[in-house]
């Protein structure tokens, strides 16, 4: 069989495969992509990029509906359900065509159009099987994403099931959507569904939604979503799921929900159980995701994991900073995934942007530590933009005077966040972010204020 020799394999084309394959291209390598589906991973195809520009549709609806308070009348809003999918389907559209056309542009990448798999490795590198190609890489690089976790809960195999790809490709608006999972997909996907007009009940088996977030911050989604209409029940496990005529039922307590759709958004495995990794002896944990360390290499010398697989950030962010950390490293540098500090956001509107640590972490952690918390209410830009809902949690170390964490929900939270994000990777003391100058009228100049409130966290 003809083997096709590359200089570096990169299996999956998420947010780290396209990017690492060009950097090493443009250094005059030869590289091997291996993507069975479409380029761009989760986040083109059926993640960031499609729901952000759902989310949209749904906000315009949303403010169409509050226009009144603005002193704006429009009469009766009218969601064309089909419309707003089909706009979101033709922004993955472009997006997908621009990575393809991009990648196939570049002379030094081969892109092969199947799943990929160890096979063994030999004297002069990696054998890996690619559909019906053989390939021979000396480095190999997998970015192969995760999926849908469908919990084992009884009768759930044996009705339709939604997950976070399906559900984008609906064209009927759901009668009601029913969601099992509290956190960042289905808070996002309810909220979005239920402004494009569908009825929604977020089913939570834990405590509270969204439970690895300040508890004031997980009150705070829970009571705008339930003020739009959104259902949530929390801190009560699903029994089972049966067909209901044409729709489902969840049992859940005493109650029995009923629906037209079900979404299951109950957390992502990795996609690994095809990789063959066994034939060539990298280790996987209990759930088949690969540990590395900071440099992002396996326990096998010349494999890399990047993105979600690795278990140290299910987000495109995360993904892209991989490819960079190693790009550069393979280019003589020094950087490591151990170093940064985690950032994200939940894109509900408001949005949540979180980073570094929460309350339970920072008393753990031994720190004297001072907190101060203010309320989205109490900010002039939020008022004057009638988006008042949410706070601001900041987190500081009192003898480094270092920021160790923050929680913001609220108008523009997920931009502001990387104010703190960023500051954080400065290492620079809180007092020089306190002391600099603001600009007036926005929710970040509030940050001075709110820091000069900080106080011992008991």
């Amino acid at each position: 069989m003809d083997i096709l020799n590359a200089d570096a394999a990169i299996v999956g084309a998420g947010q780290a495969g396209p990017f690492l394959a060009m950097a090493l291209a443009a250094r005059a390598e030869k590289v091997v992509l291996v993507e069975a589906q479409h380029l761009g991973g989760t986040c083109i195809n059926s993640g960031c990029t499609p729901t952000k520009t759902l989310r949209k549709s749904a906000r315009v609806a949303y403010i169409a509906r509050r226009a009144a308070d603005f002193g704006v009348h429009v009469g009766s809003v009218e969601v064309d359900f089909a419309a707003a999918m089909q706009r979101m389907q033709q922004r993955v559209d472009e997006a997908r065509a621009g990575l393809e056309k991009w990648i196939a542009a570049e002379p030094n990448v081969t892109l092969l159009r199947a799943w990929g798999r160890f096979t063994g490795k030999g004297t002069d590198g990696f054998e890996l099987q690619a559909g019906e190609r053989a390939v021979r890489a000396k480095r190999v690089f997998l970015n192969t994403g995760t999926r849908a976790f469908h919990p084992p809960i009884p009768g759930l195999a044996d009705v339709t099931a939604l997950d976070n790809v399906s559900l984008l490709q609906l064209r009927e608006r759901p009668a009601h959507l029913v969601i099992l999972g509290g956190s960042y997909i289905g808070l996002e996907m309810g909220q979005i569904f239920r402004r494009l007009g569908s009825a929604v009940t977020v089913i939570e088996p834990g405590p509270r939604i969204t439970a690895r977030e300040e508890p004031e911050v997980s009150q705070c989604l829970a009571e705008f979503l339930q003020a739009e209409g959104v259902r949530v029940l929390a801190g009560q496990a699903p029994q089972r799921v049966e067909r209901d005529g044409d729709g489902i039922a969840v049992q859940v307590g005493a109650e029995r929900v009923t629906g037209s759709h079900l979404l299951v958004a109950t957390g992502r495995l990795p996609n690994t159980g095809q990789l063959g990794l066994d034939t060539v002896g990298v280790r996987t944990d209990e759930r088949g995701y690969v540990p590395t360390n900071g440099r992002l290499e396996t326990n096998v010398p010349g494999i890399w994991a990047l993105g979600d697989i690795n278990k140290r950030g299910a987000f495109t962010h995360t993904s892209y900073h991989d490819q960079e950390i190693v790009a550069a490293n393979l280019a003589g540098g020094a950087r490591s995934a151990d170093e940064r500090t985690m950032a994200y956001a939940m894109f509900t509107d408001p949005p949540l942007g979180r980073v570094g640590m929460g309350v339970a972490e920072a008393r753990a952690s031994g720190k004297r530590v001072l907190v101060a918390d203010y309320a989205m209410k109490n900010v002039s830009r939020a008022k004057e933009e009638s988006e008042t809902i949410g706070l601001v949690k900041l987190l500081v170390d009192a003898d480094s005077e270092r920021f160790l964490g923050a929680s913001i929900v609220g108008i523009n939270a997920d931009e502001i966040i990387q104010v703190i994000s960023n500051f954080m990777a400065t290492g620079a003391s809180y007092r020089v972010l306190k002391e600099a100058l603001p600009v007036h009228p926005t929710v970040a100049e509030f940050l001075p204020t709110i820091l000069g409130k900080l106080r011992p966290l008991v």
